[in-house]
């Protein structure tokens, strides 16, 4: 198949390119800084050249976004939400004006639209969408809003020839350097990966490879449509994954964390104690119904997986 990953130089991006193309998949990479073979320029707001590598595509899968890994200032929210909006609406008119359309669009959005919760799972059929819960910090319902505007603008594209899927994806745990996982094993590996305020709160989570296979099932299945929740269906509180991850690298200790220690370690790394606090209960209610089995379904085997994957030599670049 031909393939577009709009946005797909992240980390994301990185896990699925490397896996269609190993897959025997032509995939091409829309970027604004193309430096690599398959990669094309794109800037995420606008008509240009790059729309005809998705004119005769079989398949469009939009990543393209502002990475949530910063400070949530008023300037970064709003690039948060412009450059997700944009980037769609475009994608969506690429597909609109194609001679022959793709026959799927698949458009990465976030299982932090629904809300924070402690009581009962989130899937898509019950599950409660975020933006109006009490006692947390009023600007967590700007991220709830932006996952709205994303899902709203693929969901208004003028398509009618093409399939279009909304991936509310879970953290994707994956043992390449950056991500969500490689942050985890250093907090870990510092002793420093104990429960944070507690570690109450749920952390909704998939591993890298049944991304994939999720991703790869969504392509094949012509029968789904709307937003999908692409997460293990065992999320747990933070305390357990941490404990599972310590026994997993056999580091013995984790150091708790308060609240305004989190504010601190947040101001450090330079993110936001949203990705940490929020409590994101979500279950993959529509791939379970549809009949997709996940390999790797519980946290601790899947942490003992992405360690031992993480001490391997890394693989050569496919793509090179």
């Amino acid at each position: 198949m031909k393939i577009v990953i709009p946005g797909g130089t992240g980390q994301v991006g990185a896990i699925l390119n490397r896996a269609l193309t190993a897959a025997g998949h032509e995939v091409t990479v829309l970027t604004r800084r193309p430096a690599d073979r398959g990669e094309v320029a794109w800037d995420g707001e606008t008509l240009g050249p790059w729309a005809e590598v998705i004119d005769g595509s079989d398949v469009v899968i939009n990543l393209a976004g502002r990475s949530v890994s910063c400070r949530y200032t008023p300037a970064n929210l709003q690039a948060m939400m412009d450059s997700r909006v944009h980037s769609t609406r475009v994608v969506g008119e690429a597909v609109a004006a194609a001679a022959r359309p793709p026959r799927v669009w698949l458009q990465m959005s976030t299982a932090t639209v629904y809300a924070h919760r402690f009581d009962a799972p989130n899937d898509e059929a019950t599950g409660v969408i975020g933006g109006t819960e009490p006692d947390v910090p009023g600007y967590w319902s700007f991220s709830v809003d932006i996952a709205k505007a994303w899902e709203r603008e693929q969901e208004q594209a003028d398509t009618p020839h093409t399939r279009k899927v909304a991936l509310r994806s879970a953290m994707v745990m994956s043992p390449d350097r950056g991500g969500v996982f490689d942050v985890l094993l250093w907090m870990a590996r510092l002793g420093l990966g104990g429960p944070v305020a507690g570690g109450a709160q749920y952390v909704s989570w998939i591993h890298d490879r049944d991304f994939v296979r999720a991703v790869e099932f969504l392509i094949d299945r012509d029968d789904l449509t709307g937003p999908v929740n692409l997460a293990s269906h065992s999320p747990l509180p933070q305390r357990a994954l941490m404990r599972a991850l310590r026994a997993a690298r056999g580091v013995p200790v984790g150091l708790p964390a308060t609240k305004w220690m989190a504010e601190i370690g947040a101001f450090v790394l330079r993110t936001d104690t949203e990705l940490l606090l929020k409590s994101r209960r979500v279950v993959p209610g529509r791939l379970l119904e549809a009949g997709f089995t996940f390999d790797h379904p519980e946290w601790p085997e899947a942490a003992d997986d992405l360690v031992r994957r993480r001490r391997l030599p890394t693989p050569p670049d496919p793509q090179r």
